[in-house]
C-alpha cells in the first residue's frame, strides 16, 4: 500500500482499486490536504471537510463522468476535485488564471453542471436523467448532493415535485448538517432535527409523501456504511432519497466548533486551526458593519423598520439588528423570492422593510422586484450587498448586473454612494418616509473613509450630484464606490484638465446636472463598477446623443463576458477601471 494515497489518485478508475481500509486513510489524507492548502490559500473549507467521505463513496460506487454528481453548492466540491484530476493545481484554487472554487463544466468532464448559487441540483439532474432515457440511456445515474440549507428553497421543492412523478434514474443525497453558512432555519429544519432524533414517526414522512423511496438518515462519516448503501441504491431504478447526517468541519476541531467562522474562514495555522489575526485598524470599516450598526441605531427609534435576509445574517451584518429586535429581523433562509415578496406584504402594511440581499442573489428574485414591489409602487428598501466586482468567488458571484436590471424597471430609485458615510445618510433618509422602491448598492469590505462613520445623520436629496473637483477641458461621472479610483487616480495625475462628478443616484438621472456637464466639456467619461451593457454609461450616452450629439462619451465599467475569479484588483485591471488604468486615460 503506498504511503501516500492521495499521490496516486488523480481519477477515479485509481479510486475504484482501493480496498475499505485504504480509502479509510485516504479520507485522512483528504482532509489534511484540503486543509494545508485553506490554511495558506484561504477559500472555503468547512463544507468541504463535512462530505471527505461521502465524496470518497460516490465515487467509488458511481462511474464519473457517465454517471453524472452535481454538488449543490459548489463550495462542498474541494474533494471532489482533488479526486478528479485537480490535486496539482488545487493551490490555484480562487486565483487568477487558476481553477475556480465552484464545480465548472468548462474546467472538467467530472463536473457535471456548474454551481454558484445554490437549489439547481435537483432541476438539473432530473434534466440529464430525462434526456438520458429519451437517448435510451437508462443505466446511467444521476445524483445530487444537496444542502440542508439548500433544499429548503423554493427551486428545490419544485424539482422535487416534478420528479416524484417521473421515473427518472436519480438519486438525491441530503447533506444534512443544519447549517449553510449561517445555521439553517425553518419548519423543514426542524422536521429534518426531529427525524435525526427519531422523533418523526416513519409514517409521516414528507420526502415519501412526493414519491420518492427514502433511505436514512445514516452516518456521513461511516464510509463502509455509505459504500454498502450507495451500491444497493444504484440497483434501484426511478428517484431515490437518501438522508445523510454529516458534521461541517469535521477534522478539525475549530471548524466544527465555529462552523459560521470557519465555513470561509481566511488564514489560519494548518497545525492548530487558529486564526491568523490581520493588523486592521478599527477605520475604514466594513460597509456590511455600517449598514448593520446603522439600521439598529434607526431602529430604536423608528418602530416602523424590519429587516429581512435570505440566509445570510452574518455576512449581511443583519445579525446586529437579530440580537437587538429579533421580533423586526429575519431570516427567511435560502429564498431569495420568498424574501422580496414578504417585504411588499409587510410595505403594504406601513412597515419599512430593509431587504439585505447580495446584489448577485436579487437576480433570482427578478420578477418579484417588478411583479410585487414596483409594479405596486411599495416602498421597500433593497440593500444590494456584494455589489460590483466581488473576487476570488468569480463569475458566479458578481454583482455587476444590478443597474442595468434595475434600471430599466418604472418606480424604481437605483443610489450609489460613494463611501460609508452616504450609505449611512442613505439608509437615514429611506427611513424617513419614501413612497417608491428604493435599491441601495455597497461593495463587500472594507470602506474608503478613515474616521468615524458614527456623524450626526443628513438627509441625501434624491438624483444628489456632487463635484469632486474642477477641471477646465474634460469630466468623469462616476456612480458608487469606484468613484474612489478616479479621486485617487485625480490626486496622482494632478492634471488641470479634468473634472470629477459623482452621482448618487442612477434612477432617477439628474438630467438638470447633466445638461451643465455637457455644456462645458469637450469630452465625457463615465466609470461604473457594473456592466457597460445597458447600465448607468448607457444611460447618460442615450442622453447626450440625443441631446449634445456633437460631445464625445466614452464609458467604463464591466466588459461584456463574464469575469471569472481573482483579485478585485486583477478583474478591475482586466476591465480597465483601476487606479492606475485611469491615471493613464488623464495623462492621455
Amino acid at each position: 500500500m503506498p504511503k501516500n494515497l492521495l499521490e496516486h489518485i488523480n481519477s477515479p478508475e485509481e479510486l475504484k482499486k482501493l480496498s475499505i481500509d485504504e480509502l479509510q486513510n485516504l479520507a485522512i489524507e483528504l482532509r489534511r490536504f484540503i486543509i494545508d492548502i485553506v490554511a495558506s490559500k484561504e477559500g472555503h473549507l468547512g463544507a468541504s471537510l463535512g462530505v471527505v467521505e461521502l465524496t470518497i463513496a460516490l465515487h467509488y460506487v458511481f462511474d464519473a463522468p457517465s454517471d453524472n454528481l452535481v454538488w449543490d453548492v459548489g463550495h462542498q466540491a474541494y474533494g471532489h476535485k482533488l479526486l478528479t484530476g485537480r490535486r496539482e493545481v488545487f493551490h490555484t484554487n480562487r486565483q487568477k488564471d487558476g481553477i475556480s472554487g465552484f464545480p465548472k463544466r468548462e474546467e472538467s468532464v467530472y463536473d457535471a453542471f456548474g454551481v454558484g448559487h445554490s437549489s439547481t441540483a435537483i432541476s438539473a439532474v432530473l434534466g440529464m436523467a430525462l434526456a438520458a432515457q429519451l437517448k435510451g440511456e437508462k443505466d446511467r445515474q444521476h445524483i445530487a448532493v444537496v444542502g440542508d440549507a439548500s433544499i429548503a428553497s423554493g427551486m428545490a421543492f419544485e424539482g422535487l415535485n416534478h420528479a416524484g412523478v417521473t421515473d427518472a434514474n436519480m438519486l438525491v443525497i441530503l447533506n444534512d448538517n443544519a447549517i449553510g453558512i449561517d445555521p439553517s432555519v425553518g419548519a423543514l429544519k426542524d422536521y429534518l432535527t426531529s427525524v435525526k432524533e427519531g422523533k418523526n414517526p416513519r409514517a409521516n414522512n414528507m420526502i415519501k409523501s412526493l414519491h420518492f423511496d427514502y433511505y436514512g438518515p445514516i452516518d456521513g462519516h461511516d464510509l463502509p456504511r455509505l459504500i454498502k448503501e450507495l451500491e444497493r441504491l444504484k440497483q434501484i431504478k426511478g428517484p431515490k432519497f437518501l438522508h445523510v447526517i454529516t458534521t461541517k468541519g469535521k477534522g478539525l476541531k475549530q471548524a466544527e466548533e465555529n462552523q459560521v467562522k470557519y465555513h470561509a474562514p481566511g488564514k489560519f495555522n494548518k497545525e492548530t486551526g487558529e486564526l491568523i489575526k490581520r493588523e486592521e485598524s478599527e477605520f475604514p470599516s466594513k460597509f456590511q458593519d455600517v449598514f448593520g450598526l446603522t439600521l439598529v441605531e434607526l431602529a430604536e427609534v423608528n418602530k416602523k423598520i424590519v429587516g429581512i435576509t435570505p440566509a445570510m445574517p452574518t455576512g449581511s451584518s443583519l445579525k446586529f439588528m437579530m440580537d437587538a429586535f429579533p421580533d423586526r429581523a429575519l431570516d427567511v433562509g435560502i429564498a431569495e423570492q420568498h424574501a422580496v415578496t414578504l417585504a411588499a406584504g409587510m410595505a403594504t402594511e406601513g412597515l419599512i422593510p430593509f431587504c439585505a440581499i447580495y446584489s448577485t442573489f436579487l437576480q433570482r428574485a427578478y420578477d418579484q422586484v417588478i411583479h410585487d414591489v414596483a409594479l405596486q409602487n411599495l416602498p421597500v428598501v433593497f440593500c444590494l450587498d456584494r455589489a460590483g466586482l466581488v473576487g476570488e468567488d468569480g463569475a458566479t458571484h458578481q454583482g455587476v448586473y444590478d443597474i442595468a436590471y434595475l434600471n430599466c424597471i418604472p418606480n424604481m430609485v437605483i443610489a450609489t454612494p460613494l463611501n460609508e458615510l452616504e450609505l449611512r445618510n442613505l439608509l437615514y433618509t429611506a427611513q424617513l418616509g419614501i413612497d417608491y422602491p428604493l435599491a441601495i448598492r455597497y461593495p463587500r469590505g472594507k470602506g474608503y473613509i478613515n474616521y468615524s462613520w458614527k456623524l450626526p445623520f443628513e438627509k441625501i436629496n434624491i438624483g444628489s450630484v456632487s463635484q469632486i473637483k474642477k477641471g477646465n477641458k474634460f469630466a468623469f461621472i462616476s456612480v458608487g464606490t469606484i468613484g474612489n479610483n478616479v479621486i485617487k487616480a485625480m490626486a496622482l495625475s494632478n492634471s488641470e484638465d479634468w473634472s470629477h462628478y459623482h452621482f448618487s443616484f442612477v434612477k432617477p438621472l439628474n438630467e438638470e446636472a447633466l445638461h451643465s456637464i455637457c455644456q462645458q466639456y469637450e469630452k465625457i467619461i463615465t466609470i461604473e463598477d457594473g456592466t457597460v451593457k445597458g447600465g448607468f454609461g448607457s444611460v447618460v450616452s442615450q442622453f447626450v446623443t440625443a441631446n449634445y450629439p456633437g460631445l464625445s462619451v466614452q464609458i467604463l465599467g464591466i466588459k461584456d463576458e463574464f469575469i471569472e475569479h481573482a483579485t478585485v484588483l486583477e478583474q478591475q485591471q482586466a476591465c480597465r477601471i483601476d487606479i492606475e488604468s485611469i491615471v493613464e486615460i488623464i495623462n492621455k
